[in-house]
């Protein structure tokens, strides 16, 4: 597997509870993160908060200094911030994790995306970096819950670049319990993004945190 323990990892979106739940772990893992986000301020309390191995920067500073991105924000603002990083991004692993999903009464659904997915939309506004879609599935009360030391569950990392995937697979295994499974094209991103929404009804009905795990592999 590939080894990642020299990697920085950058995570825009770093103060939202997916992206810092990830750097929690990541962490833990002895992997060096930086915590970005729109204010130095917030970022940096974050990094604190977090502990050793955590900086904190503003969103600039965080795509410019990371050699790994994950991108962990709001689907509201997601192409605004990269098509404003692109530069910053050049050459790097980018990771998208942003599920673009809508609420009403009935509950949690799958927002159409211009673009096909997040993950395309990244891929076509950051045409000089290497994008990978992966992280949709896991649940950010458990990264944060230390007292669940192992999360028993996969990440579905799709990619058209084999080396990029790979490097992402194994910033998924060196969680715990975690474990990154290839599962397929870049173009395959939408309903591994739109399959957040059945989560989150079952997570609502059953009072769980479930995810994915894939069988026979």
């Amino acid at each position: 597997m590939t080894d990642v323990t020299g990697l920085k990892v950058g995570v825009l979106g770093g103060t939202g509870p997916q992206g810092k739940g990830l750097a929690l772990r990541w962490a833990g893992a002895g992997i060096k993160v930086i915590i970005g986000s729109r204010s130095v301020e917030r970022a940096e309390a974050a990094a604190a908060e977090l502990g050793d191995g955590v900086t904190g920067m503003d969103n600039l500073g965080t795509a410019a200094t990371a050699d790994v991105v994950l991108v962990a924000v709001p689907w509201e603002g997601h192409g605004e911030l990269l098509a404003s990083l692109r530069d910053q991004l050049a050459g790097k692993i980018v990771i998208d994790c942003v599920n673009p999903l809508g609420f009403d009464k009935q509950g949690p659904f799958a927002l159409p995306v211009e673009d096909g997915s997040a993950a395309l939309q990244a891929a076509k506004l950051l045409p000089e970096s290497r994008v990978t879609a992966a992280f949709h599935h896991v649940s950010a009360v458990q990264l944060a819950d230390l007292s669940t030391p192992e999360l028993r569950t996969d990440v579905l990392v799709l990619g058209d670049d084999r080396e990029a995937t790979d490097v992402v697979r194994a910033l998924a295994d060196v969680v715990p319990g975690m474990r990154g499974v290839y599962g397929g094209r870049l173009r395959n991103a939408h309903q591994v993004e739109a399959l957040t929404a059945n989560l989150i009804a079952i997570n609502r009905r059953y009072g769980a945190h479930a995810g994915v795990r894939i069988t026979d592999v």
